[in-house]
């Protein structure tokens, strides 16, 4: 696809910007800036919201000027949320829109795929919200807005010990994903550091329908709590079969599992459960609930982690983009690279020297059908 997503709700504003400019300025002026995303296929709620807040981040920075006295034009390519085709979506990107930075993907297996691309042309690529290690290590043009799976998978070990004071811990994994299988892997050292017993480590496969076969090991196996670091494409399903065996402890997870399709999915079955995520959309950060009010006034839902760490990486770059004083790669990698204490809807955000963002997380309890707040975890 080429055209269907291209700058979309930005036109407004943009368009504010040209006449402004006194109808001189032309799109061929405008810095072009791409976006790999799954906006359709299994995981498009992840690419949509991470599309709707870099969008509506674009439109305010355009309102208020532009950035080097220039809008900035956010070209969309979805990747129909497959792995080979991320990498097709960044090379259209690259090649054909010329474009001086990537965003995205979501995914870590996409980011993958997309990020040797962006390496090898020295084009910067910024992924929103894949926390997969792997991803930043491809070169040194790849950053995220996002913290990485030692640090989530971390912070579930010890909430699953320290607070829930469960010892006898079970996983359910999606071996087919980057993501998950990393995420897996660090609650796994941690727990058991910690001195948890790992009593079951079961596996399963994106697309899966079926689970009953895992979690009835899982339940003979007698564990306090269940790890399930998927997407929540199959979390829905998995709490639901949970429940109909008689499993009642608590199921954790990470940030795949947050979008709406999560409740949407799973409905009663996954009240009382708990997972880390990248911010609170009822914080009562004053930045936060800004945030949240226009993104409703906009869009007409409540902004997901997605939506926001879409909103700070648009952000990010368009500050980078300001420091640098010009859009070519070297230069913009370096004002990336730059990147501290930048206040961000999602916390503040520094970029350490692996291009990783070191900040905080939050761990939400699904109650009443709504995500709620839990507890702040500092990544001090």
């Amino acid at each position: 696809m080429r055209g269907d997503w291209r700058v979309g709700a930005a036109v407004g504003a943009f368009l504010v910007y040209v006449l402004a400019c006194g109808g001189e300025q032309r799109a061929t002026d405008a810095i072009v800036v791409g976006h790999v995303a799954s906006m359709t296929g299994d995981t498009a709620t992840f690419g949509r919201s991470a599309d709707q807040g870099m969008r509506m981040a674009i439109e305010e920075i355009n309102s208020a000027g532009g950035v080097l006295g220039k809008p900035i034009e956010l070209v969309t390519e979805d990747d129909r949320s497959v792995t080979e085709e991320a990498r097709t979506a960044a090379q259209k990107l690259l090649q054909r829109d010329r474009v001086v930075a990537l965003l995205g993907e979501v995914a870590s297996s996409r980011s993958l795929a997309a990020a040797p691309e962006a390496q090898r042309a020295h084009v910067p690529m910024i992924s929103p919200g894949s926390t997969n290690p792997k991803v930043t290590e491809v070169g040194d043009y790849v950053f995220r807005a996002c913290f990485i799976d030692p640090f989530q998978g971390a912070v579930m070990a010890r909430f699953a010990v320290d607070e829930l004071h469960a010892k006898r811990v079970a996983i359910l994994f999606d071996f087919k994903q980057d993501y998950s299988v990393g995420l897996a892997d660090y609650f796994r050292e941690t727990a058991q550091k910690l001195g948890a017993e790992i009593v079951a480590d079961e596996r399963y496969t994106s697309g899966d329908i079926e689970f009953r076969a895992q979690l009835t090991t899982i339940r003979a196996a007698k564990p306090d709590a269940i790890f399930v670091p998927g997407y929540y494409t199959e979390l829905g399903l998995i709490a639901k079969q949970a429940r109909e065996l008689g499993i009642d402890v608590p199921l954790l997870g990470g940030d795949g599992w947050d979008s709406e399709k999560t409740i949407e999915i799973g409905g009663d079955a996954v009240e009382g459960y708990y997972f880390s995520t990248h911010y609170a959309a009822d914080s009562d950060s004053p930045r936060v609930q800004a945030f949240v009010t226009e993104f409703r006034t906009k869009y007409g839902a409540t902004p997901d982690a997605m939506a926001a760490l879409g909103y700070d990486t648009a952000r990010i770059l368009a500050d980078a983009l300001g420091r640098a004083g010009v859009t070519d790669g070297p230069a913009l990698r370096d004002a990336i690279a730059g990147t501290k204490g930048f206040d961000g809807v999602t916390g503040k955000i520094s970029m350490d020297d692996a291009r990783n963002a070191r900040k905080d997380a939050v761990v939400l309890k699904i109650e009443g059908g709504k995500f709620r707040y839990h507890r702040t975890v500092s990544a001090e």
